[in-house]
């Protein structure tokens, strides 16, 4: 999906903008499941749905705080925050990462995207800097905030 009038040489115009929202995703039981079984964090308040609702102060099992994290850059391509005229884009890092709330099994998170700056890196690269916002339905505090850095040329 791409933003209108948005593109390698038109970025700087956009600093200080929000560039979009994403659509509302599904954090069930079992897409935690699969991500405690892939990077073998299988913390009981994640995935044992009994003990959690019975010893956890959450009521019920919740996402990795990491699970949370890794949609950030899918959902920076579903909303257009990497130019559609870019020919490449890595990930460059993360600044200021706060996790705010949890997420519990069940929930729907979206991402806001907003972008701070724009630094010229050089040979047609570009650092962009995006303040990213993981809001979750229903609720007036957010999952996470943090920074993304990409770089993109």
């Amino acid at each position: 999906m791409g933003i209108p009038g948005y593109g390698l040489k038109t970025v700087n115009d956009f600093v200080g903008q929000e560039l979009g929202v994403s659509s509302w995703h599904l954090i069930d039981q079992d897409r935690i499941n699969a991500f405690a079984a892939c990077t073998g964090d299988d913390q009981w308040i994640h995935v044992d749905v009994a003990r959690a609702k019975a010893e956890g102060p959450f009521g019920g099992t919740i996402a990795h705080g990491y699970l949370t994290l890794s949609l950030l850059a899918p959902m920076q391509m579903e909303v257009g925050v990497i130019p559609e005229d870019a020919g490449q884009a890595i990930n460059f890092g993360l600044d200021s990462l706060r996790f705010l709330s949890p997420v519990p099994a069940g929930s729907r998170i979206r991402m806001r995207f907003t972008l701070q700056s724009v630094e010229d890196r050089g040979k047609g690269r570009l650092l962009l800097r995006t303040k990213n916002t993981m809001e979750i339905e229903g609720s007036d505090k957010p999952a996470f905030t943090a920074e993304s850095l990409a770089l993109v040329w």
